[in-house]
């Protein structure tokens, strides 16, 4: 980014406030450097953060911009690392599971739902469960099929006093797990905090290498004699399922100098047994929220775990 397109562009934000703050070319043009050159940011999210904090210090609507950047909703959310406002409610909150985030959980509008984290660095305000918040500059990241966004230190959070009805389209599969596929059993995700991708080969596909941290999953496929279904089983519901903590999925693998046999195990605990899985679909993949054990066609079924929304 040249000189003369950030002093376009802060000329442009300029003349959108002369009229209602003191505040020069110059100093605009210096916010917008700091997030373009010293953050990385792309311009026209830079842009977008320099006008919300303007029109926050102007006490503005961006309704009162012509031509003010329109919201999106959570089911127009379908690719990462794009900079989008949306307005949703807060339907969950999670414990963190790192120092690195300060908040962690699940939004929601009339479309459907969201994972989000807020990280510490950025100082945000704590946003509430049951409560509804205009949220700008968040950023959308992508695991294994599943959108999220991230609240970052250009993000900005309004309390919006309206409601809204959150859509929840969880789909259930039932039948046998007939297969555990590539990618299951005791894997490493990336090291950096705002990233979970897996590491292939010792590498992440946005950071390079880097020694990354344990995890535990499976990806598997469950069978109702029609049709099969791709299932994806997060750590903590692998080991319920398994009984393998991910202590011990370490052990083993240290003991046998390779992590396969961990998947090897999972294989030989899990295959052909029956179960009836709930969550949301994204892509080709089920995300288990929700999976019932039948241990009898004739008893009732044992709930593992139901993740409360």
């Amino acid at each position: 980014m040249t000189e003369t397109d950030l002093r376009t562009q802060a000329t442009e934000i300029h003349e959108e406030f002369s009229d209602r703050l003191d505040v020069t070319v110059e100093e605009v043009e210096a916010r917008l450097d700091t997030l373009v050159n010293e953050y990385r940011v792309p311009i026209d999210e830079a842009r977008r953060s320099v006008t919300n904090t303007y029109l926050d210090e102007a006490g503005m609507d961006r309704d009162d911009l012509m031509g003010g950047d329109e919201r999106v909703s959570v089911a127009e959310i379908d690719s990462p690392e794009e900079w989008v406002d949306i307005t949703a409610k807060v339907v969950e909150l999670r414990n963190p599971d790192s120092d690195a985030i300060a908040q962690a959980g699940t939004l929601g509008d009339e479309t459907g739902t969201v994972e989000f984290v807020s990280w510490s660095k950025s100082e945000l305000p704590t946003i509430e469960k049951g409560e509804v918040y205009r949220l700008g500059n968040v950023v959308t990241d992508e695991y294994e099929g599943q959108f999220s966004v991230k609240l970052n230190s250009t993000t900005t959070i309004e309390q919006a006093d309206t409601e809204l009805e959150v859509s929840n389209d969880d789909t259930e599969v039932e039948g046998a797990l007939v297969d555990i596929q590539s990618g299951s059993g005791l894997i490493k995700r990336c090291p950096e905090e705002d990233c979970t991708r897996v590491l292939q080969n010792g590498r992440c596909a946005e950071h390079g290498e880097g020694d990354g941290e344990f995890d535990l999953r499976i990806k598997g496929v469950i069978d109702d004699g029609a049709t099969v279904q791709d299932v994806i089983f997060d750590r903590e519901m692998t080991e319920e399922l398994t009984g393998i903590t991910l202590e011990e999925a370490q052990e083993m693998a240290m003991d046998a100098l390779d992590t396969s046999v961990v998947a090897e195990e999972m294989d030989q605990r899990l295959l052909g047994r029956y179960y009836r899985v709930t969550g949301p679909e994204f892509n080709r993949y089920v995300l288990a929220d929700e999976v019932t054990v039948p241990e009898q066609p004739d008893h009732e079924a044992t709930l593992i775990r139901a993740r409360s929304i």
